[in-house]
C-alpha cells in the first residue's frame, strides 16, 4: 500500500519551482494557479527570497499549487477509486495542515481550482489574524512530554502540531516562546520557526470565522480514496465532513502523529511526499524506524519522478486494505448553541438517528448519526457553544460480519 503525503506551510524554500519549470506545461500551470490565487506564484516560487515566501497569504497557495502540479505530472494516483467510506484500495492520502487541501483535491473532494482558491482565502484570512497580535511558533525536539506540557502552561503556550518522530510544534505569544527557548525542558531543543503567527490555536479564530462563511458555497464530493484527517488520524467518510474539518483545523491542533500511526496500522509499504518535500518524509522515517521495510521517498526534484512512478506502479493491483477506526466523531455542522438529543450512552443507533440540533444566527441545523453504530460518549452538554467542526459525540461504527 502506498501513502501519499502532502506538505504544509514551512516546507517552502526559495527557488523551489525553478527545477520543475523544465517540464512541459509547468510555467502555464503556475501562471494559471496564480490567477486563481490572485498572487504571482511563478515569480514567488522562482525568485522570491525567504522573507517573501514566508508571507502566509502567498505561501499557502504556492505550496498547494506545487504539490498538485507534481501529482498531475505523475499521472494521477493508482488504482480503483470506488469504495465505501472506510475502505481503502492501494493508496492512502494524508496532508499536513494546509496540505490537507492538497489531499482533499487528490481524493476527489475538491477540484484543483477549488482547492487553490480556498487555500488562497485561507492564507489571506490567517495573515490578517496574524497581524492582530504578535505570535509565533517553535519546534520542540525531544524532552519529556509531561515536562513540556507543564512548561507550555507556565508560559501561556499551546501544542499546535503533534508531528510524531519526537517533534512537537508549540505556538503562542512571542515572549512565551522566548522564555521556553531560554529554559527548555530537560533534553529538549527549542527551534524558532519562520512563520507569521500562532497557527492552529485560538489566535486564528477570525480566520476560522471567515472560512465558515465561505465553505457553504462549495459542493464537495465524497472522498474517492482513503483520506486521513489531521484531527484524529481517522479516515473521513464524506465531503461535507472533510470541509467541516478543514475549517475547524485552523484553530485546532494538527495530530500528524495520529496519521502516521494509522498508516502503520494499514500496513503501508511505501510513502511518497509531494514537493516541497523533506519535512514529512523525515517525520515518517523517524516514526517508522523500528518497523523496517517501508520505503520513504521525498520527491525533491524532477530526477525523482521515475522512482515515484515506480512506487505508484508497484501499488497498482494490490489487495484492498480496510481501515475501521475504533471510533468516529460526530461534529457540529455550524457554529451555535447545541441541544443534544435524549439518547443514553451505550445506545445502538441506526444511520440517520437524530442526535440533536445546533441553533445558529441563521437558523437551526439538525445533527444525525451518519452510520450505524453505538453512542460511546457525549462530548457536549445542553447549551454549550460550539463551532463548525467541533466534536459533539463519539460513536463506535458497527462492523458488518
Amino acid at each position: 500500500m502506498l501513502a501519499v503525503l502532502a506538505p504544509g506551510q514551512g516546507a517552502q524554500k526559495p527557488g523551489m519551482l525553478t527545477p520543475w519549470l523544465e517540464l512541459p506545461g509547468a510555467e502555464s500551470f503556475f501562471r494559471w494557479a496564480g490567477a486563481i490565487a490572485d498572487a504571482d506564484l511563478l515569480t514567488l516560487g522562482t525568485t522570491g527570497d525567504a522573507e517573501a515566501i514566508k508571507d502566509t497569504a502567498v505561501t499557502q497557495p504556492l505550496v498547494v499549487a506545487m504539490s498538485l502540479f507534481v501529482a498531475r505530472e505523475l499521472g494521477g494516483l493508482p488504482g480503483p477509486v470506488a469504495h465505501t467510506p472506510q475502505d481503502g484500495r492501494d493508496v492512502v492520502i494524508a496532508g499536513h495542515s494546509v496540505g490537507e487541501l492538497t489531499a482533499a483535491a487528490l481524493a476527489g473532494v475538491l477540484s484543483v481550482e477549488a482547492a487553490i482558491a480556498l487555500t488562497a482565502v485561507r492564507g489571506r484570512a490567517m495573515a490578517r489574524a496574524c497581524a492582530l497580535t504578535p505570535t509565533g511558533m517553535s519546534a520542540v525536539l525531544g524532552g519529556d512530554p509531561d515536562e513540556l506540557a507543564a512548561a507550555l502552561q507556565r508560559h501561556g503556550l499551546s501544542a499546535a502540531n503533534l508531528n510524531g518522530g519526537g517533534q512537537v510544534v508549540v505556538a503562542g505569544p512571542l515572549e512565551g516562546l522566548a522564555a521556553l527557548k531560554a529554559e527548555p525542558p530537560a533534553k529538549a531543543r527549542v527551534l524558532p520557526l519562520s512563520v507569521a503567527g500562532a497557527f492552529h490555536t485560538s489566535s486564528m479564530a477570525p480566520a476560522r470565522e471567515e472560512l465558515e462563511g465561505l465553505v457553504g458555497g462549495l459542493r464537495p464530493a465524497d472522498p474517492s480514496r482513503l483520506l486521513l484527517s489531521n484531527a484524529d488520524g481517522a479516515a473521513v467518510g464524506s465531503g461535507a465532513e472533510v470541509l467541516s474539518r478543514l475549517v475547524s483545523q485552523v484553530t485546532s491542533p494538527v495530530h500528524f502523529d495520529a496519521c502516521l500511526a494509522t498508516l502503520r496500522e494499514l500496513g503501508v509499504t511505501a510513502a511518497l511526499e509531494l514537493p516541497p518535500a523533506g519535512a514529512l518524509a523525515g517525520l515518517a522515517k523517524r516514526e517508522w524506524a523500528k518497523d523496517g521495510g517501508v520505503e520513504v521517498l521525498a520527491l525533491s526534484g524532477p530526477a525523482d519522478l521515475d522512482r515515484a512512478r515506480a512506487l505508484i506502479d508497484a501499488a497498482r493491483g494490490r489487495p484492498e486494505a480496510i481501515h475501521q477506526p475504533d471510533w468516529r466523531v460526530v461534529v457540529s455542522p455550524v457554529r451555535g448553541t447545541v441541544s443534544p438529543a435524549d439518547v443514553a450512552e451505550g445506545t445502538r443507533l441506526p444511520a440517520g438517528t437524530p442526535l440533536g440540533r445546533v441553533r445558529s444566527r441563521r437558523g437551526e441545523a439538525d445533527v444525525t448519526a451518519g452510520y450505524d453504530g453505538v453512542l460511546a460518549e457525549w462530548l457536549v452538554q445542553d447549551g454549550d457553544l460550539v463551532d463548525a467542526g467541533d466534536p459533539l459525540a463519539r460513536l463506535y461504527p458497527e462492523v458488518s460480519a
